[in-house]
């Protein structure tokens, strides 16, 4: 028989009837926003790295969608609601010896960002990117219907279309996804490689055997340096730790870690967030990489939001920006990006990076599709070999009279030539024409014109590069 949690049949029903009163309260607010007037949520937080004109439209309050409710432990699935955090999601899943398939690096990511805004972890260059272990969606539209999207299904189009929709079609209220299991431990080792060349055909190797060396591999991922110093950090499940485990939530630094040892050990759920106390190598921008500041700082500050929250305040006010001003330090431009180039292109990327960005270290990310007969077509790749996803995150010096997003600009055009992609959770400087060539103009408007007709929620284009 089934396990289940809540375990009890009445503590289900009772968890999908307060879903169902959560929905109906949601489709009423829906229905109280004037027509003509656009529909946004009423969101405090984000993991979104572009500005957003501001506004006084109403906005759905969705803050209640945020938690699991039911989790299949046999099955190997759970029903979980749109705003739930991956740090919620893991800690009810690990309970249970389970993990999502693949899990964003940052805990406050929601799975319906991840979903429809994309994510990536180093479990993808064998199960994908999150949306692919998604089994239904229940989706509150643009015309304000309640539908549950499936593959095969009567709304298969919005299924498909999700993945990089941004919110733009509808918004997720719930998932079904499937789940995997786990081992208390992640042993890694730190492969140093001398160049990208050499790193990409261990990425070949490793995406398509799944081992390195003759040991297996569940977890991949790579920090870049320099153009001469790369690891790839390969993880695998074990049941022991026989020298112990290392934690890096407190003085430790876990980036660092990775050109001092060779092997490691981190329990199961301090591999999951290994990257969120800095930020991946990001919190250094904030002082708290000082030896003598990490050791006054309580653990509950090391975390990916507070970092956020300090940018979004800077963002804002440009405090520190108009200090360096005063200071006569040159404008620096803010490159914050994730794109993915096919594995074969990423010693060419790398290459031109350096030379017209040069900011390191960077992440790479190979992955793989689960399916790769599977169409998502508003973020369409080609799966005749593996791809890496290279992440840099930042700032640079911009010259005086350079235009504005000078390199990020540059970037978006290298990405192209190279046949690769750009997620579009951060500023994006596409002309409308490139921007719908990219991302697949004629289908994202057949489901535009199917879900919300009246275009009461923004258009891709508007939300990422017109920052609406």
């Amino acid at each position: 028989m089934t396990q289940a949690v809540p375990a009890a049949t009445s503590g289900r029903e009772a968890a999908y009837a307060e879903y169902a009163r959560r929905v109906e309260v949601l489709g009423q607010q829906y229905a109280n926003i004037p027509a003509g007037q656009p529909v946004r949520l009423a969101k405090r937080t984000s993991n979104l790295f572009r500005q957003r004109a501001a506004t006084t439209a109403p906005g759905l309050d969705v803050r209640a969608f945020d938690g699991v409710l039911n989790l299949d432990v046999e099955g190997r699935t759970a029903d979980v609601q749109g705003m739930t955090t991956y740090e919620h999601l893991v800690e009810a899943t690990l309970a249970h010896g389970l993990m999502p398939l693949v899990v964003p690096q940052l805990k406050t990511i929601t799975i319906g960002g991840a979903v429809t805004g994309l994510g990536i972890e180093s479990s993808s260059f064998r199960n994908g990117l999150p949306h692919e272990s998604v089994l239904e969606a229940e989706v509150l539209t643009g015309d304000g219907r309640i539908v549950v999207a499936r593959p095969g299904g009567e709304h298969d189009d919005l299924f498909r279309g999700l993945p990089n929709s941004y919110g733009t079609l509808g918004y997720v209220l719930r998932l079904r996804i499937e789940l995997e299991p786990v081992k208390p431990y992640v042993s890694l080792r730190h492969i140093p490689f001398r160049d990208a060349a050499a790193v990409t055909d261990a990425i070949r190797e490793i995406t398509e055997t799944r081992s390195y060396d003759g040991v297996s591999v569940d977890f991949c991922d790579g920090t870049a340096f320099s153009p001469d110093e790369i690891y790839l950090t390969l993880g695998q499940f074990t049941d022991v730790a026989p020298y112990g485990v290392s934690d890096y939530t407190g003085r430790r630094i876990y980036y660092r870690s990775i050109r001092e040892r060779h092997i490691d050990t981190l329990t199961i759920h301090d591999y999951l967030w290994r990257w969120d106390a800095d930020w991946f190598w990001c919190s250094g921008a904030f002082g708290v990489q000082n030896k003598f500041v990490r050791p006054l700082l309580p653990r509950r500050f090391l975390r990916s939001d507070t970092y956020w929250k300090i940018m979004a305040f800077e963002s804002k006010h440009r405090w520190w920006e108009k200090l360096e001003q005063r200071r006569g330090l040159p404008t620096r431009e803010r490159v914050i990006q994730d794109i993915e180039v096919p594995v074969s292109q990423l010693d060419s990327y790398l290459t031109w990076f350096d030379r017209e960005v040069g900011m390191r270290p960077v992440w790479l990310c190979p992955l793989a599709p689960r399916e790769p007969a599977r169409d998502w077509p508003l973020y369409e790749m080609d799966h005749s070999e593996p791809w890496v996803n290279v992440g840099f995150w930042g700032t640079v010096e911009a010259a005086e009279g350079q235009q504005e997003g000078h390199h990020n600009r540059l970037i978006e055009r290298e990405v192209e030539r190279l046949g690769g992609r750009k997620s579009l959770y951060s500023s994006a400087y596409y002309s409308p024409e490139d921007f719908w060539r990219i991302y697949n103009g004629p289908v994202y408007e057949v489901l535009k014109k199917s879900y919300d007709p009246d275009g009461r929620l923004l258009d891709l284009y508007d939300k990422a590069v017109r920052a609406r």
